[in-house]
């Protein structure tokens, strides 16, 4: 399946709610396809990890956000649409630009980016 031509368009809003949320983390990954923010330790491996990122896929655009992944308790309250996007315990998926849906997911981002710096995961 080739890849829809509102995937670019896609990427660019899922992209910059990272970078408006970002703060000290460090990109680790930036092209048009792939964008990935990495900062903190592993709790377990003390490895630096990342934290949150946008891949352009075959059939969507991907939002992956570990904070979402080690706090399952942020998603309570989150609508059933933007739920239906869910994909795994992290992932969310959008094959067009839906700016209700992404102000939710950034409300939801700035919530999981605070939950990991108080815990010491991100600086």
């Amino acid at each position: 399946m080739a890849k829809n031509s509102d995937f670019p368009a896609v990427f660019l809003a899922l992209r910059g709610i990272l970078q408006r949320h970002a703060g000290k983390l460090t990109v680790i990954d930036e092209s048009p396809e792939r964008f990935c923010l990495q900062g903190g330790k592993h709790p377990g491996h003390k490895q630096p990890m990342p934290i949150a990122w946008v891949v352009v896929g075959k059939a969507c655009v991907s939002f992956h956000h570990m904070g979402v992944y080690a706090r399952p308790g942020l998603l309570r309250g989150v609508s059933k649409d933007l739920r239906a996007r869910m994909q795994g315990k992290s992932c969310f998926n959008f094959k067009a630009v839906d700016q209700g849906l992404f102000d939710e997911l950034e409300a939801l981002t700035a919530r999981a980016f605070a939950a990991f710096r108080s815990a010491g995961f991100m600086p």
